[in-house]
């Protein structure tokens, strides 16, 4: 990546002959009759930094801002005696040359360093490069940052560069003062998250190395042809001190909203932060589980929310380095909340559960969708179809592993999320039936069939509808179909009848997935995607759904009268389709659970606000015991039900969805009837307002009551899940023998 330079700021200005003079007579290599020129790079928010070249030649000098600063900060000298020891012992710094102490140069003290050649990232996805090098660009950095770890403070002549053990403390003592000088308004995140930090410092504090202090990939000069690192920059906040403080500020970007804009989230190649934690303590030798790391996380960013308030201040000041100092003003409050939730989370993952531990993509995924959710989802009424915020956010198609490299797992904690707002699945392009319908074309399509529907469907540019159930027959037994398919040379032709299809009325509905049967009395089931406008198809809008039509954008009665569609439009082939259904309908119902676990609590949040606000027979409703009791099974059912859905996701990551059959049968009993007791209980704590439209809850219960006859019906999966149970117990008993 080329490095950036502009002209000389106007407030960064400085006189380039007396530095000329002043080179030419403490430099062996610039002379009085060389012509010197200086350009400003563009990146780089606190020391000023500059191209210096002559005819033969080229330098960077580092000088101090101008003007009042903050007391602590810039120290260029710092900078200067580091660089020395390290390039003496022959780690990755450009060379220092001189160090000039004298302010009346150009303004300010300033050290001027060789200038390396190489490649600089400022876009923390690497773009331009090949999967397989960012990984070794990742690689490469985080085993510099460990041999920098490794070396001797003896050594390096460095004792005493720092105040070595209570690093910690000082840091958290530090930024503090440094945001409180800089803050131009009260910040409470601030305030809390430096109290959090003061009052749970680590045990032990007492590992000091040399740290860096800002190590970040954009900080490094990379080979121009290989995945190694020539140099690192920017030694402004080194110390010694401990070491994790350094690997905790390299991984912090993993965990950033994307609405920050300070940086791009992790692409497509990029180790994972276990992995690049094994990589670290392997170079260092030293074991791989890191103590209180959260902790560490939550002062890095705490430190990068001290820093980016020093910058605005001083852009209101007129002395930033950078252009685009002004935006770091809008960073700070974002930063706090973010590390606040890290400091808040158990070091074992969001669920506080080892055994169901989100990726780092996960959780910084899932802290986007919390983010994007509080937003701009909660306070909406209803979803605009030109609102495009969240493809630009990158929360879209969150449930296809495949596109966006989450896990079930990591997919389950978003999707509990979005639970909280029947409409929030719709913007994130995650909504039934469309999600099914998009892991069928994407798992069993052919690459006309994925080209022709499922890439218009990721886009959102269509929609999509499922045909399976039927008026006239028990749909529960897939037997019962009766809407036949039958060949007719190069085409089928449909015959029959399909209700409650949800999404078949949305004028953005292009395609169907229906659910056929042989014209023989065979009983192979096959899928075909038909256009739903085709003339001889009827569309009809059923009943009330509980006397609601808001989910989904309405259920549908759909008649095929002699539908006559292509051959090949059928997915996978004749005879597929019970299949394919059953590979459609696994994540699926591991979405709806997850879903309803999210809408459960909020519904026991809208039960407590309730029961905390209303009185009746002198006390609040809470201090009645039986609403009480009912807070408490609330609280014991969700918990139960998540644990047992994380559980089935787990399975569908590892084992597939055949073998964690029984997994899904079980949360898909479990959760719509967790759902509909927490709701019920709200409802009855709200009295009337709780069957009204003034509240969410009487839609809310249709939703999940619905769920225990959606994807089958609860007594269907309680024979499924029997006769697998007693599978297991008997391969158990012969196991035995």
């Amino acid at each position: 990546m080329e490095e950036l330079t502009t002209s000389v700021r106007q407030q960064h200005k400085f006189s380039v002959g007396r530095l000329q003079k002043y080179l030419s007579v403490k430099s062996q290599t610039v002379s009085n009759n060389d012509t010197l020129t200086v350009r400003q790079y563009s990146a780089g928010q606190s020391n000023p930094t500059f191209l210096v070249q002559t005819p033969s030649d080229s330098y960077v000098l580092r000088k101090k801002p101008p003007g009042e600063l903050l007391p602590g900060a810039h120290k260029v000298d710092r900078e200067y005696r580091v660089q020395k020891a390290l390039f003496s012992a022959g780690f990755p710094v450009p060379q220092p040359l001189l160090h000039c102490t004298d302010a009346e140069i150009i303004g300010t003290e300033f050290y001027l360093m060789e200038h390396v050649r190489g490649r600089i990232f400022r876009d923390l996805r690497l773009p331009g490069v090949s999967a397989a090098e960012r990984a070794a660009l990742y690689v490469a950095a985080v085993e510099t940052l460990a041999k920098l770890h490794s070396l001797d403070l003896a050594s390096l002549n460095l004792e005493g560069y720092g105040k070595g053990s209570g690093y910690c403390k000082r840091q958290v003592s530090t930024w503090t003062k440094q945001y409180t000088a800089a803050a131009t308004r009260d910040i409470p995140a601030m305030n809390e998250l430096s109290d959090w930090l003061m009052n749970n410092l680590p045990a032990t504090d007492d590992e000091v190395t040399l740290v860096h202090g800002d190590f970040r990939l954009d900080n490094l000069i990379i080979h121009p042809r290989e995945a190694r690192v020539m140099a690192v920059l920017d030694w402004e906040l080194s110390t010694t001190g401990q070491p994790l403080a350094d690997l905790a500020y390299f991984l912090m970007p993993y965990y950033w909203p994307t609405s920050i804009n300070i940086t791009s989230t992790m692409g497509t190649g990029i180790p994972t932060v276990e992995d690049l934690i094994s990589i670290y303590c392997r170079v260092r030798g030293i074991p791989s589980a890191l103590p209180q790391l959260n902790f560490y996380l939550a002062l890095s960013v705490f430190k990068m929310a001290g820093i980016a308030q020093g910058i605005y201040a001083r852009h209101l000041l007129g002395n930033a380095s950078a252009p685009n100092a002004a935006q770091f003003g809008q960073c700070v409050e974002p930063l706090a909340k973010v590390a606040l939730q890290l400091a808040q989370r158990s070091d074992t993952g969001p669920a506080g559960d080892s055994l169901f531990l989100q990726t780092a993509r996960g959780q910084a995924v899932l802290q986007q969708v919390k983010d994007f959710m509080r937003q701009y989802v909660l306070p909406a009424q209803e979803v605009s179809a030109k609102n495009r915020r969240e493809m630009e956010a990158g929360l879209w198609n969150l449930f296809l592993p495949a596109v966006s490299g989450l896990s079930q797992l990591d997919y389950a904690y978003i999707a509990e999320e979005t639970g909280r707002c029947l409409f929030a699945p719709e913007v994130f392009n995650c909504q039934a039936p469309d999600t099914g319908n998009m892991e069928v074309l994407h798992m069993f399509g052919s690459e006309e069939q994925k080209s022709k529907w499922l890439e218009p469907l990721l886009k959102g540019e269509i929609r999509s509808c499922f045909c399976m159930t039927e008026p006239d027959v028990a749909s529960s037994d897939a037997t019962n179909m009766e809407c036949t398919l039958c060949r007719d040379e190069d085409n089928f032709v449909i015959n029959g009848k399909k209700w409650w299809t949800s999404g078949a009325g949305n004028p953005q509905c292009k395609v169907a997935i229906v659910m056929c049967r042989r014209s023989s009395l065979s009983f192979h089931i096959h899928v075909q995607l038909i256009c739903s406008r085709f003339p001889t198809i009827l569309v009809f809008l059923c009943p009330l759904f509980l006397g609601s039509d808001a989910i989904h954008g309405g259920h549908f009665e759909v008649h095929f009268e002699n539908v006559r569609v292509p051959t090949h439009n059928i997915i996978l082939g004749e005879g597929r389709g019970f299949e394919i259904a059953q590979g459609r309908l696994g994540p699926g119902r591991l979405h709806h659970c997850m879903r309803a676990v999210g809408l459960a609590e909020l519904a026991l949040e809208l039960l407590c606000q309730r029961a905390a606000s209303r009185h009746t027979f002198g006390k609040k409703l809470y201090q009645h015991e039986v609403v009480a009791h009912w807070i408490a099974e609330c609280r014991l059912m969700i918990e139960q039900t998540r644990l047992l859905t994380l559980h089935a996701a787990r399975a569908l990551d590892t084992q597939g969805s055949r073998a964690a059959r029984k997994q899904i049968a079980m949360i898909k009993v479990a959760a719509a009837r967790m759902a509909c007791k927490v709701v019920d209980c709200a409802i009855q704590v709200y009295g009337g307002a709780g069957v009204s439209g003034d509240f969410p809850l009487a839609q809310m219960y249709s939703y999940v009551r619905t769920l225990r006859i959606a994807d089958g019906p609860d007594e269907v999966h309680l024979s499924s899940i029997a006769h697998l149970e007693l599978r297991d117990q008997l391969k158990k008993a012969q196991a035995k023998l």
